[in-house]
Order: structure tokens, then C-alpha cells, then sequence
């Protein structure tokens, strides 16, 4: 599997002296292929094509900007998933690209940390991307309060949405655990 990721993101894949690339290797029993020049990293494995695609996620989320250490997480569980949203097909200017990924980190990263909170996934704003990392419910959460965001609501419309659904993912987790 090929994927591509920005150049200046291949030495955060590799990490110092090879050592985070030969982390993932190791802890995935994969192979990666990096071309540090086109940023194309190939992914082999001839045991598990299941995690080929999972070293996948993992790879083109460090593209997208997340820390390898925030997105290891990858790795360990297989419901946790990576959602990428492209805004350069919602705006227009470069000034409008900087405003709608302002709206979303917030003043001194306040937003993005609240999501995060709130929801349970992981936010990257990085280039003209919005990456969230996390489980598909945690996800559909951020995404609804990112588009809330991206059409103007009010930042403290977009918090007590996601107090509100903070408190119900609460509840079922508490539901589910009752079942058990």
C-alpha cells in the first residue's frame, strides 16, 4: 500500500536515527519503504493485510500532524479510526483557510483542547486538513462541532453541544458496562 505524506512530515515518521520507523516495523511486523524525497512510504506485509491498513492510518496520520506517539494509539486498537477533512474544498483565500483552522484551534489551542476532552478523539490542524483520530462515535461527535465551527456558530453553542454529548457518550458507556 502507498501513501503519500508532506515532505517535512518524513523525518517525524522516521524519527531520530530510523528509530520510530523501526518502532512501527517492529510493533506491527511490517515493513516500511520510505522515499524522504517524494514523501511516498510503502507499507508490506506478507502475515496481516489487516495491519498493512491499520500502519496505513497510522502513517498518514503523522502526515496529517499528529505526534507518532499520539498516533501509536493506531496500533493497539482496532476500532479506533483516522477521519481527514479537506477544507481547501470549503474556502476560497488563504485568509479564510487561516480564520476557519482559527475558529477550530481556538485562542492558545482552547477549542481543539475542549473538543479533545469532550468528545475523546484526537484533533490535528495541520495544512488544509482537520484529522481526527479516535472511535467512529468520538469521531462523528468532533465532526459535528468541527461543521458547526466551519459554518459559524458561536464558540459557546459548539461547547454545550459537546458537553451535551459528552454527557450522553457518558450514559451509554455506563449502559454498556451494565450489560457486561
Amino acid at each position: 500500500m502507498h501513501i503519500k505524506i508532506p515532505e517535512e512530515r518524513v523525518g517525524v515518521l522516521i524519527g531520530p536515527d530510523g528509530s520510530m520507523k523501526k518502532l512501527i516495523e517492529e510493533k506491527s511486523k511490517t515493513l516500511l519503504e520510505i522515499d524522504s524525497e517524494s514523501g511516498t512510504v510503502t507499507v508490506e506485509s506478507s502475515e496481516d493485510p489487516l495491519m498493512v491498513m491499520r500502519v496505513s492510518d497510522l502513517v498518514r496520520a503523522i502526515g496529517r500532524g499528529f505526534s507518532p506517539e499520539r498516533a501509536l494509539v493506531i496500533l493497539d486498537d482496532e476500532m479506533l479510526m483516522l477521519d481527514v477533512m479537506d477544507l481547501s474544498k470549503m474556502v476560497g483565500t488563504k485568509s479564510d483557510m487561516a480564520r476557519l483552522k482559527g475558529r477550530i484551534i481556538g485562542k492558545d489551542g482552547k477549542t481543539r483542547e475542549i473538543m479533545e476532552k469532550l468528545s475523546g478523539s484526537k484533533v490535528s490542524v495541520y495544512g488544509k486538513t482537520i484529522a481526527l483520530l479516535g472511535y467512529p462515535e468520538q469521531i462523528r461527535v468532533s465532526r459535528a462541532a468541527i461543521e458547526m465551527l466551519l459554518d459559524g456558530a458561536p464558540h459557546g453553542n459548539v461547547y454545550s453541544f459537546l458537553e451535551k454529548k459528552h454527557q450522553e457518550l457518558a450514559k451509554e458507556e455506563l449502559k454498556d458496562k451494565s450489560v457486561l
